[in-house]
């Protein structure tokens, strides 16, 4: 049996608001998804599973109308990252925050201007068109990882 990966414990805690590229993978981390399976939770989902971790947000709220985002870089083809939004909110691995203050952070890191764009395609298809791996392509199956990732952020609408 694989070993575990590092778990924090966060229940109802809102985290800073961090950007993705801070948690980056390392070549051997981008290589081997065992090493990257490792990381704790909330590297593996601000970088490597970042769309795992929006779908899973979205099907932990059927009764919301919570929405897929994709972040580019100006200039780029394939996102830099992958959120799920609510009414003016986002949700990614620092949990949930104001869309606008992701959007910000993210380009501050960067150095670069980033673009919203909506995501209105299934998983499979998001993969294919932007080479990022499909549950079955990770170490484990990443679904119920990131299933109790979300529910240790209470979203907004429960303030």
């Amino acid at each position: 049996m694989p070993p575990r990966h590092p778990r924090e414990t966060l229940s109802g805690m809102q985290l800073p608001l961090t950007a993705s590229g801070v948690f980056r993978r390392t070549p051997i981390e981008r290589s081997d998804q065992r090493v990257s399976w490792e990381r704790t939770d909330r590297a593996f989902f601000a970088s490597g599973a970042c769309h795992i971790l929006a779908w899973a947000c979205r099907e932990a709220y059927p009764e919301r109308s919570i929405e897929l985002a994709a972040m580019f870089l100006a200039g780029e083809e394939h996102p830099l990252h992958v959120y799920a939004c609510w009414d003016g909110w986002a949700f990614d691995s620092s949990g949930w925050h104001p869309e606008a203050d992701l959007l910000k952070v993210n380009a501050d890191f960067e150095g670069r201007p980033v673009r919203r764009v909506e995501v209105s395609v299934e998983l499979a298809e998001f993969c294919r068109a932007h080479i990022h791996r499909m549950p079955h392509q990770y170490w484990q199956d990443p679904r119920p990882r990131a299933s109790a990732y979300v529910s240790q952020f209470p979203p907004p609408w429960a303030a």
